[in-house]
């Protein structure tokens, strides 16, 4: 029998061992699932707890973290506000700028727009101004072609009337005086390094002589210009009227004899051909070589003369060049000169020189012989005397009993 005490009123019972064994495993049972129970509530509870810290622990991460990216995001926003703030300024202060560099864009148009106006005003007034003293001048032009035409026209009948009154050589000879007088009065005073004077030479190859010669240096002697100047005229009433063109084979002949630059044919001759009335005229086929009327005898020099000084310099130099040239081609033809005569007198040495080795030569060779032709007698000489130096009384009477049978007697004397 098992007894059991009632764990609420403490009275105690009597119970048979089979069963105390299935109240005692009833009781177990119980206990187990209780303490099943309790262990699984606690688990529970704990598991709850560590979900709880978990949960908690998690909330305040995110807690933290959300405030970490809320002062981030705040930060950005602050950023955000500065740079648009920034922005804002900077794009204020460039249209500030931009208005500004309107504004002084639009003063300088103004100004411009002022300027120019100005300008054309003022070339306006220049132009009128231009446009007047054009007029003047013109004016002025035309009133000193008409004086140079009346004076022409007053030269023609001159010439016309001095024509009428002079016999064809008087003619000729008061037109050179016109222009010799003409050079006199306005060209001798301000060229002091010129001189026109009378050709008084008669060329070689023409037969003939011009009738004055301009030549022209610079100051340091370099000659500027040079001309031959023909005067040609005759009476209207000749019977023969000649043609200007009939000179200037004579003319260039005797320009280029005379080492003139330019010829000049100052003619009166067929006074009604327009073309020589038109003023200066190249002769056709020959090189400076011009036909002027009186009247053109002082431009035509004036013209060549400016023509010379504008290229004066480059003439002096080109005739520096020439003259270096010259001097080099001189240089040259010398030494060319000099390497010919000393190859010449050279050829003619070593030949001599050669004469001379090969007589050397043939003297030596001569010599050589001789020489050999000595040795060789000195040599026969030498045996020679050594043969007679080897003869004895003995070797002489050998197979001799005569001479043998004399020395003896002759040793015994």
């Amino acid at each position: 029998m098992k007894e059991i005490r009632c764990p609420h009123c403490n009275k105690v019972f009597s119970v048979d061992d089979s069963d105390y064994e299935s109240i005692l495993k009833t009781v177990r049972t119980d206990e187990f699932h209780r303490e099943l129970e309790e262990r699984e509530k606690g688990l529970q509870e704990k598991q709850q707890l560590e979900i709880d810290k978990v949960i908690l622990q998690l909330n305040r991460d995110n807690e933290n973290k959300l405030n970490k990216l809320n002062e981030q995001i705040t930060k950005l926003q602050a950023q955000i506000d500065n740079a648009n703030k920034d922005k804002e300024l900077a794009l204020a202060k460039e249209r500030e700028e931009n208005n500004k560099k309107i504004v002084e864009l639009q003063n300088n148009l103004k100004e411009a727009n002022f300027q120019n106006e100005k300008a054309i005003a003022d070339l306006k007034a220049k132009l009128d101004g231009a446009n007047k003293e054009k007029q003047i001048e013109l004016k002025n032009q035309e009133e000193l072609f008409n004086i140079e035409k009346k004076k022409l026209e007053e030269n023609v009948e001159y010439y016309r009337d001095l024509k009428a009154r002079a016999s064809t050589k008087l003619v000729g000879e008061t037109l050179e005086q016109h222009c010799y007088t003409q050079y006199g009065m306005y060209l001798r005073p301000n060229l002091p390094y010129a001189t026109f004077e009378k050709d008084n030479e008669v060329s070689k190859e023409s037969s003939s002589k011009g009738d004055f010669i301009y030549r022209e240096k610079t100051a340091e002697g370099f000659e500027l210009l040079s001309i031959m100047f023909e005067m040609k005229n005759e009476n209207d009433t000749t019977t023969t009227k000649h043609k200007n063109e009939q000179f200037f084979k004579e003319l260039d002949k005797d320009r280029k004899e005379k080492n003139c630059e330019y010829a000049v044919l100052v003619s009166l001759l067929e006074s009604d051909n327009d073309l020589y009335n038109s003023g200066i005229v190249s002769a056709t086929g020959y090189d400076k070589m011009f036909i002027v009327r009186p009247q053109c005898f002082i431009p035509i020099i004036n013209i060549l003369r400016n023509a010379a000084l504008s290229s004066a310099k480059a003439r002096y130099e080109l005739e520096v060049i020439k003259n270096r040239e010259v001097d080099v081609t001189n240089f040259e033809s010398n030494l060319n000169k000099f390497q010919e005569d000393f190859s010449r007198n050279f050829n003619l040495a070593k030949d001599k020189f050669d004469k001379a080795i090969d007589e050397i030569d043939k003297t030596i060779e001569h010599l050589n012989k001789v020489k050999d032709s000595l040795l060789g007698t000195e040599r026969n000489l030498r045996l020679a005397n050594d043969k007679a130096q080897d003869i004895s009384v003995k070797k002489l009477t050998k197979n001799n009993e005569t001479m043998k049978k004399a020395f003896e007697k002759a040793k015994e004397k």
